[in-house]
């Protein structure tokens, strides 16, 4: 039987007005009803990217990776740590211990991100060692110092004086748009307060506080915690003792322990972990005494470690789409932990591909996550509804279709290919469809680079030489069929198909 003959076979399973079709386990079949209903689909999961330290901002590396990302979403906001690092320059004190502020760079920091079109998120981390109660650092590369102020008057003071040169700098109705989060995961190490949690509490209260002084516009939140950890208690003590919050922050990676996000010993997929701990924090908001709360997750990713067959591999591709599927709804932001392999915290990076966070690696190199990202751009802004676990559809300003399709393939297990078939009803004259992918042969350096040997230290012809490769090229163009299409994806193949 030939791919023509097996696609009219497939059509005959689908049955008008549903949805997805039972059909044999290496196909899906879809029914795209263009008039089923829908709902608003913003983009949640490309207005805000992670990055490594405040002072990587000012290499040209970092903003050249910053621009390639920018070119591809809708980046808006940029979120990293450490800007109260010594390396920052922003606090010292002088020979009689009276504080010293310099916004030097800072001002570079923040100019750069402007300049290329982009907010920031600002993070309030971490303590300057003049501030600190203790020396206490963080097993970071860099050695952040997560102590305590030694006094809690200096910390008021730095807090109100930085928020107060930024608003001088920039003007309050541009600082009125971003975001300042108070620390980064204090329920790791990454706080040395003790309790943690209570002096967590002192920490926020101060902070917010010290923030509204300078002006009541501007947005803080918190507990910006790992593992999906303390919302409802955040919201609870700031509704207790009257503490302003606008907004609710968190974080998870689909390769945290299910026992400390979700407190069971169960072996949760990690293509459903993420929008699990997110909807629990969803549900968390709204049964609280603040249910309006924006939920921006500021750090998620399919894994935490360095993982090269994750992050590095087109494995992102399905697993990033079936996130967004599944978080739709219950996020209003999510941050991607990170845009780029301009990153320190373990060290100086060694080889272009050690399963980085960043979508773009060492030299300017897109991995398949870049151009998953690029792909999932081209979604639109009204989601139909869709019975399917590997689909998505939305509508487009223009009046296209945009579906999304995938083969989601578990890490430890071997793949096969999936055809998938699609009618559509409903939609009108529906002439063609462009259909771009990212899979093992389109947006994947890993061919091209294994074939030149996997060089530690690639020259910058190699590096050229894979850029080109990863390089998604021109879509696919096909005329439909009967008001049908019929493709075929291998395993973690993503496609995404505008039918015009």
């Amino acid at each position: 039987m030939n791919k023509s003959q097996l696609a009219l076979l497939l059509l005959l399973f689908v049955t008008p007005g549903s949805s997805a079709q039972t059909a044999p386990a290496n196909t899906l079949v879809l029914t795209v009803d263009a008039a089923a209903p829908s709902h608003p689909f913003p983009h949640f999961w490309e207005h805000m990217f992670g990055s490594g330290r405040a002072i990587l901002s000012l290499r040209e590396s970092y903003r050249d990776d910053l621009r390639s990302v920018k070119k591809i979403t809708d980046l808006q906001y940029v979120r990293f740590h450490a800007i109260f690092h010594d390396e920052a320059g922003v606090y010292d004190e002088d020979a009689q211990g009276n504080s010293v502020y310099n916004f030097s760079y800072v001002d570079q920091i923040y100019d750069g991100l402007l300049q290329n079109g982009v907010r920031p998120f600002i993070e309030l981390s971490f303590m300057p060692n003049k501030l600190a109660a203790k020396e206490i650092h963080q097993a970071f590369w860099y050695k952040p110092n997560i102590s305590p102020p030694k006094d809690w008057k200096r910390w008021d003071e730095l807090i109100q004086q930085f928020v107060r040169h930024l608003v001088d700098r920039y003007g309050i109705d541009e600082v009125a748009q971003w975001y300042f989060e108070v620390w980064n995961e204090p329920n790791l190490d990454f706080w040395a307060g003790e309790p943690k949690q209570q002096t967590y509490w002192d920490l926020y209260d101060h902070t917010v506080a010290a923030v509204k002084r300078v002006n009541a516009r501007l947005r803080v939140g918190g507990p910006a915690t790992a593992q999906a950890a303390w919302v409802d208690a955040f919201i609870q003590h700031c509704v207790q003792n009257h503490i302003p919050v606008d907004f609710v922050s968190t974080h998870v990676y689909a390769n945290d322990p299910a026992q400390e996000v979700f407190g069971v010993d169960e072996d949760v997929p990690r293509d459903q972990f993420v929008c699990r701990a997110v909807k629990k924090v969803h549900d968390q908001i709204a049964t609280s005494s603040h249910p309006d709360l924006p939920l921006i997750w500021s750090e998620f990713n399919a894994s935490y470690k360095n993982e090269p067959a994750i992050t590095d591999s087109v494995y992102m591709g399905p697993w990033l789409a079936d996130t967004i599927r599944r978080c739709d709804g219950l996020v209003n932001e999510m941050s991607y932990w990170t845009f780029s392999d301009v990153f320190e915290e373990q060290g100086v990076v060694r080889q272009p591909f050690y399963g980085g966070f960043g979508l773009i690696a060492a030299g300017g190199i897109p991995k398949p996550s870049y151009a998953a990202f690029e792909v999932l751009h081209l979604l639109g802004n009204q989601r139909i509804a869709l019975n399917s676990d590997s689909a998505l559809v939305t509508w487009r300003p223009d009046g296209s279709l945009v579906l999304a399709t995938w083969n989601l393939v578990p890490p430890d297990q071997n793949g096969t290919s999936k055809i998938v078939t699609i009618r559509f009803m409903h939609s009108g004259k529906l002439l063609h469809a462009v259909i771009s992918r990212v899979d093992s042969d389109h947006g994947d350096f890993h061919t091209t680079y294994r074939k030149m040997g996997s060089p530690r230290n690639p020259t910058q012809v190699q590096i050229q030489q894979v850029r080109r490769a990863v390089e998604l090229g021109p879509p696919e163009v096909r005329e439909l069929s009967k008001g049908g299409l019929t493709l075929t994806l291998p395993a973690d193949g993503l496609a995404v198909i505008e039918v015009k």
